[in-house]
């Protein structure tokens, strides 16, 4: 292969690392989401292990060379277990000004920018708001800066390529980017080149193009010399089986795809798309093969109600949100509740209130998901905790939902369903059974409400089955025969069988199991899509001789684990970390007696950062 050959001749001397951080960032239109994401699959095909974090801006196409157009990809890779994007930076790739402006500071001091040269023009310094050139003035002194012309050298190794516009010449420089990045980095460009091969099949022209680029970058940073050293990241050791690297909204489209399977059901989904829950309509439309229904509705309330009618149909019935639409189908959800169907509704959150930041990550509708419907309405919760977890997770929700005769909310968040991570993948016997409590034959006295008395869960009858005939609708049901009731005796009994329903979970969920310490001076406590970074910062700490420190990570929320109240009070301080202002913190609060519950929050759109969570559980452990 290309890198081989050229490191045999050069007799490169690597710098061995156990991981590095890259980041590329550039304009919207200049594919920084490829270039990262190409890099991020060479390098688990290579064997390592890898975690990314996409960042890209809420506008369509925001004004190029601003500041807010800026968009990123960070990769983390390393040959030992890597479970966040990183923090800092060990190279940033920037394609113009405004990429250096807004990321310089996740930069080591002393580590390496790469920019493009040509970009540094007067009118996008203006549009970065640069008074001086930065590469000119001195303040990047601290760092190892390479300057490289990508655009005119990208124009140059396609001046000989036919039927290429200057828009697709201009928009190839990623490309070169990504060859000098794979030289540095001992990767092999074979891969993306495979990848151009089956990408633009009907465009021989556009494998030509890119296929050049990528080697011209590969070769210009092997010949000019530019780094003083290589580096070499070996394979990670992983568990044995076959890999891939799986985005969040992909494993949880595939877990509902395996949950279908072991049920036996056919999957539903009805939704309408929204940022950033859109990519499971795309990934589950694409396997119709499998039995996929899928619907793009209208509206979020079109969505949830067709996802409703297939429940009662006898589906595995799926819809998807963010935020804003889980408002829009609240009045829907409290009528699944009522109807005690089940459904499963996924919820990727994002920065909010309203349209808030919506290419941004957040868990700020923990509460809406609780509390968010009239009347008393309790309904499953469940938090997916990291990328491939959202397969499990997903997978979980739909066994819960069909075995309890309840609807469940899933919530992930733009950080785990945009990012990625190696996945073993999972064939469908290695799952859990998936009962369900349809009923397919005509019983004595059979009763649409007569229940399983170890889960409450009601009977499941599919319609236009002849003696199954039954009355369903959002107004009270007598609590045996189905039909409308007004009796406030049964109207209380009623809300109270819903209630102990849900409460029952717990005999068929995990305990709690606190890792690093069972008991001790800091309990470090988070939910959902916060795993990676607080597991990182704790696992940090122990290695460091804190032995007095422990992780207790929720993913269960409604119910919560039977044991939870033991495993807190286990501890002397307890820190309860999110990505909003406070929410799961009061929950535990409402359920528990528990003084002194403190808070580390952050809401910025971003993730947890491993230092900030290391130094303020240093401060706490004083």
């Amino acid at each position: 292969m290309i890198a081989n050959k050229t490191r045999q001749t050069k007799k490169i001397q690597h710098e061995v690392l156990d991981a590095v951080v890259i980041r590329f960032v550039g304009d919207s239109g200049d594919g920084m989401q490829l270039t990262g994401t190409q890099f991020s699959d060479t390098s688990a095909m290579f064997g390592n292990d890898v975690a990314t974090f996409p960042n890209y801006p809420s506008e369509i196409r925001a004004p190029q060379g601003s500041l807010y157009g800026v968009s990123g990809f960070q990769v983390h890779i390393g040959s030992v277990e890597i479970s966040t994007p990183g923090d800092d930076v060990d190279l940033l790739v920037a394609m113009n000004p405004a990429g250096l402006k807004t990321n310089l500071y996740s930069v080591k001091p002393g580590h390496t920018i790469i920019v493009d040269i040509d970009s540094f023009t007067k009118k996008n310094l203006e549009k970065a708001q640069y008074v001086a050139n930065p590469l000119r003035d001195g303040s990047l002194a601290n760092y190892r800066i390479i300057e490289v012309p990508m655009s005119s050298l990208t124009k140059e190794a396609l001046k000989d390529v036919e039927d290429l516009d200057n828009k697709s010449i201009a928009r190839s420089k990623n490309m070169f980017a990504l060859g000098i990045v794979y030289w540095m980095y001992d990767r092999s460009p074979e891969h993306t080149i495979d990848f151009f091969e089956k990408k633009f099949a009907s465009k021989p022209n556009l494998i030509d193009a890119n296929t050049k680029v990528l080697n011209a970058g590969f070769y210009y940073a092997e010949t000019l010399e530019l780094i003083p050293n290589a580096y070499a990241i070996s394979p990670a050791k992983m568990d044995s089986g076959v890999y891939r690297i799986i985005a969040g909204n992909t494993a949880t489209a595939w877990g509902f795809l395996a949950a279908a399977e072991k049920s036996g059901l056919e999957l539903f989904l009805g939704s309408y798309p929204i940022t950033p829950a859109t990519d499971i309509l795309h990934e589950l439309v694409k396997h119709k093969h499998f039995g996929v229904k899928a619907f793009q509705a209208e509206d979020e309330i079109a969505g949830v109600t067709s996802a409703i009618g297939a429940a009662f149909a006898g589906d595995l019935a799926i819809t998807t949100t963010s935020g804003p639409g889980l408002a829009l189908k609240s009045e829907a959800l409290g009528l699944a509740m009522m109807l005690e169907l089940p459904l499963v509704v996924v919820n990727v959150q994002r920065g909010g209130p309203s349209t808030g930041l919506p290419t941004k990550t957040e868990q700020s509708d923990l509460m809406q998901a609780m509390y968010g419907r009239n009347g008393d309405s309790p309904v499953i919760v469940l938090a997916a905790d990291t990328p491939s977890g959202c397969f499990n997770y997903a997978y979980q929700a739909a066994k819960l939902a069909l075995e309890h005769m309840t609807p469940v909310i899933l919530l992930t968040d733009g950080y785990i369903a945009n990012g990625s991570e190696p996945w073993r993948i999972k064939r469908v016997v290695e799952m859990p059974e998936i009962k369900n409590n349809k009923v397919t034959e005509v019983r004595e006295n059979w009763h649409p409400y007569d229940r399983n008395m170890e889960t409450l869960a009601r009977n499941w009858a599919v319609p236009g089955t002849f003696g199954l005939e039954h009355r369903i609708g959002g107004l009270e049901k007598d609590q045996i025969t189905g039909n409308v009731s007004h009796v406030p005796e049964n109207h209380e009994a009623m809300t109270k069988i819903r209630a102990a329903k849900i409460k029952r979970v717990q005999n068929y969920i995990p305990d709690l199991v606190p890792e690093f310490a069972e008991t001790g001076d800091l309990l470090v406590v988070g939910w959902g899509g916060t795993y990676g970074s607080l597991h990182s910062a704790v696992k940090q700490l122990n290695m460091e001789g804190y032995k007095n420190i422990g992780f207790a990570h929720f993913s269960y929320i409604n119910p919560l684990p039977k044991n939870t109240e033991k495993v807190l009070k286990s501890f002397r301080k307890i820190v309860v970390c999110e990505l909003n202002n406070g929410q799961f913190v009061n929950i535990l609060k409402m359920n528990f007696n528990i003084c002194g519950l403190l808070q580390y929050n952050k809401i910025q759109g971003l993730p947890f950062g491993n230092s900030e969570l290391i130094d303020e559980f240093k401060k706490l452990l004083k």
